[in-house]
């Protein structure tokens, strides 16, 4: 089957070969998590977050994921849908209109929230970020019709059903977890020309059409879009805003790692099959290379341009995923994976879950103590702090990663 698989697999992605064979993968040293730049070693909990943490942020923002600018010195929302029985009763619902800019008349984004009925005080909460609008991942005919982006680039009514299933909110509910969710696509559209409709628009300089080569790409806007979410929860009674999770897979799992990284309310994150520019490392050359990803033809615009210059010198970057990995310390940080998604590189995630190990160690907190990777539904490592659990599959979150993913969030939420 893992043969098979791999035979299917593109060989040759935006003109370049794809490696898929671990003997090919080639030597390479990661740089230094535990040094600063002017040298310091980092042997304390406190030299980590006062001095190496806010240096590998910075190079995050300037070399990946591009500047994002601050909040808005006021974000406005609007609460439609203010509580309504959901579920035979088990959910209240909300629906809630976050606006991401002054002009109220653009750059909305839709939330559907339920939330246990029978809580006696504010819950915790799991956000997702989805590839498709709430009404198409949820069953429940009270919720609005969403609007989606076509492959055409426009945007059409979100009323067809697709091909990424239904959530099962009601498990969320039986474990005393709200559950909340947003369509990517509200935030900014996900193809190249995307920031003429998105929410990076807005903050283009007069004249400028093209972000700076430091500036934000599409990942960081929709990281930047979740803490606007988060927002609004911290103005929810019901809901416990120091105990929001994310999650998010694919691209969406790099936006949580990232928007985990970047904003240290959210207590924990479940980044699924993030892969390459994500939780994989890159310096391994395995799958999914930065060259693959940032080629002008493929996904550039979903990072800073900056990205780009290290497509064919990737040795030279400063950073690793093991970095972005390390940011989300001493916070529970889950790394989901699949066994045959070759492309995502599942042992690049593990690998670099082992290098950011000592950081966690750094906050006495649990993390990987073995560089024998685990076999496909082996859970030893999935209840750590920093968690890896890679089910018997490909690029996909399946329902029972579900029930895993729902034990870590009772233990950490």
């Amino acid at each position: 089957m893992a043969q098979q698989q791999a035979a299917n697999r593109p060989t040759v992605v935006a003109g370049f070969p794809v490696n898929y064979n671990d003997d090919s993968v080639g030597s390479y040293t990661l740089p230094d998590l535990l040094k600063c730049a002017d040298g310091q070693p980092v042997t304390t909990s406190k030299v980590w977050t006062e001095k190496r943490r806010p240096e590998l942020l910075r190079l995050f923002e300037e070399i990946q994921f591009g500047k994002m600018p601050p909040a808005p010195k006021k974000v406005q929302f609007h609460v439609f849908d203010k509580g309504t029985p959901a579920f035979n009763g088990k959910a209240v619902r909300k629906q809630v209109r976050v606006y991401l800019a002054k002009d109220t008349s653009n750059h909305q984004m839709n939330l559907a929230v339920y939330l246990p009925a029978n809580a006696k005080k504010p819950v915790p909460l799991l956000l997702n970020i989805s590839f498709v609008a709430y009404n198409q991942i949820i069953d429940d005919p009270g919720l609005l019709i969403g609007e989606v982006w076509n492959k055409e680039g426009k945007k059409v009514k979100a009323d067809k059903p697709t091909a990424f299933g239904k959530m099962n909110v009601e498990q969320f509910l039986d474990a005393g977890i709200g559950f909340a969710t947003v369509y990517y696509g509200d935030i900014e559209p996900d193809f190249k020309d995307g920031i003429n409709h998105g929410i990076r628009k807005e903050y283009l300089k007069p004249g400028q059409t093209t972000p700076a080569a430091d500036e934000w790409g599409a990942i960081s806007a929709w990281a930047w879009g979740l803490s606007r979410a988060l927002d609004y929860f911290e103005t929810d009674k019901q809901i416990d805003s120091k105990r929001v999770a994310l999650q998010g897979a694919s691209r969406l799992g790099k936006t949580v790692l990232w928007a985990g990284a970047h904003d240290p309310r959210f207590k924990v994150v479940v980044a699924s099959i993030s892969g390459e520019g994500g939780a994989a490392l890159s310096r391994r050359n395995y799958g999914e290379t930065i060259r693959h990803i940032s080629d002008p033809s493929r996904y550039l615009y979903q990072f800073a341009p900056n990205y780009h210059n290290y497509a064919d010198k990737v040795d030279t970057m400063p950073i690793d995923a093991h970095m972005l990995v390390a940011l989300m310390a001493p916070r529970p940080l889950l790394l989901q994976t699949g066994s045959t998604d070759y492309w995502s590189d599942p042992k690049g995630e593990f690998l670099s879950a082992v290098a950011a190990a000592p950081v966690y160690k750094l906050f006495n907190e649990t993390a990987p103590t073995t560089n024998v990777m685990p076999a496909a539904g082996d859970t030893s490592l999935l209840m750590n702090h920093l968690g890896y659990y890679m089910h018997d599959g490909g690029h996909t979150v399946l329902p029972a990663d579900w029930t895993h993913i729902i034990a870590y969030l009772q233990k950490y939420l």
